[in-house]
């Protein structure tokens, strides 16, 4: 994988090596727009994603006894390195459905559907078969990004299916009920990580806060919601995922989210935390612009237009194209470099896709009127 600067040129000799998280989510990304988006019905994007699907068939599980997945390979397939969690996976099962959406190839879709089975085996039965070592002193955590992430498969998984509706119905379930446990201190904070009973962890890691994750666990609940007509939770996924991480989150002083915060308003640990980052703002764009259709609610619009505002002034490179990722706290460009093993054809393009088919409902709508 290069890592593209400004101009668009590779640094270095990172493109023998892949990460197969992103190449997940760029086949995603590409099925997804030749299968939504008349202009970009293209043979030569369909290709690509076909492509990128059959290395993932090929090359993304090192062992023949294993499901798990590499997250790093070289060039020609080999395994560099494997992480001991679900992520990679998730990635994989969603270029897989989305493969089968497009192709109507029903490998895709067997693949797609062991792998959330091993998944969910993983996560709520064995994790042993992630590699993780089990410490005496190590307490089950609950961290959001797991729940999340199944949540969003389901949503993935279940499009249109009604077979695939009523296999996953209860892990759609458990999957809300994990993610409502990161509300707490009476509803006034989200908190990154609790235990896995639902309750507030000791010190930094307890009070932990990563405002883009928490927003973008609001409009995964809130589709959620829509699909099944969940108003209470519709309710709380504007205001207390959406609404409370935005408006703790949002720098008063120059603006955009910072990328960790502390509940207690100690210095985080992390050294990037008064970094803003490029994919917590696209999740906040497409968030409340979701959250204003089903409300039509005007304060989530004005939030909308100025997230939307503080992008395209702050990430977007007019003269040479693309996104900046990392921006220091002033707002200022930090890192030229415009993709890497985290930032990839994803978090932007998917933003873009949801906010242009949101906006595209919405005016429909109002002619109508």
């Amino acid at each position: 994988m290069e890592r593209p600067d400004r101009k668009g040129t590779g640094q270095g000799n990172d493109v023998l090596d892949t990460a197969l998280t992103g190449q997940g989510l760029w086949v995603w990304m590409y099925c997804r727009l030749y299968r939504k988006l008349p202009r970009f019905h293209q043979q030569e994007i369909l290709s690509a994603a076909i492509a990128g699907g059959e290395f993932l068939l090929a090359y993304a599980c090192p062992s023949a006894d294993s499901l798990k997945c590499a997250f790093v390979v070289t060039r020609n397939g080999q395994a560099v390195k494997i992480q001991r969690t679900i992520f990679s996976e998730c990635f994989y099962v969603m270029a897989m459905d989305e493969l089968w959406r497009t192709t109507h190839e029903e490998r895709y879709k067997k693949a797609a559907e062991k792998m959330m089975d091993q998944i969910v085996h993983w996560v709520r039965e064995d994790p042993s078969g992630l590699g993780k070592a089990e410490l005496p002193g190590a307490a089950p955590l609950n961290a959001m990004a797991v729940p999340m992430m199944l949540l969003n498969l389901v949503d993935q998984l279940c499009e249109g299916d009604e077979d695939m509706a009523k296999k996953y119905e209860e892990v759609g379930k458990w999957s809300v009920e994990k993610i409502m446990q990161h509300l707490q201190r009476d509803g006034k904070a989200i908190l990154e990580n609790v235990s896995d009973q639902g309750q507030e962890l000791p010190g930094c890691l307890g009070r932990h806060q990563n405002p883009g994750h928490a927003i973008e666990a609001g409009w995964f609940l809130l589709r959620h919601a829509i699909a099944h007509s969940d108003h209470s939770l519709a309710q709380t996924s504007v205001e207390k995922f959406m609404l409370l991480p935005f408006l703790s989150g949002w720098d008063q002083e120059y603006g955009g989210l910072f990328s960790f915060q502390d509940v207690d308003g100690h210095c985080p640990t992390q050294l990037e935390w008064n970094m803003k980052l490029w994919w917590p703002h696209t999740e906040a764009l497409i968030a409340f612009l979701l959250a204003y259709q089903k409300t039509r609610d005007q304060r989530l619009l004005e939030h909308f237009e100025k997230i939307c505002d503080y992008v395209f002034r702050r990430f977007s490179d007019p003269e040479q194209g693309e996104w900046f990722g990392y921006l220091n706290r002033e707002g200022n460009v930090a890192l030229t470099i415009k993709g890497g093993p985290f930032k990839g054809c994803f978090h932007v393009p998917r933003c873009l896709y949801m906010c242009e088919e949101i906006l595209s409902q919405l005016l429909a709508t109002s002619n109508k009127i």
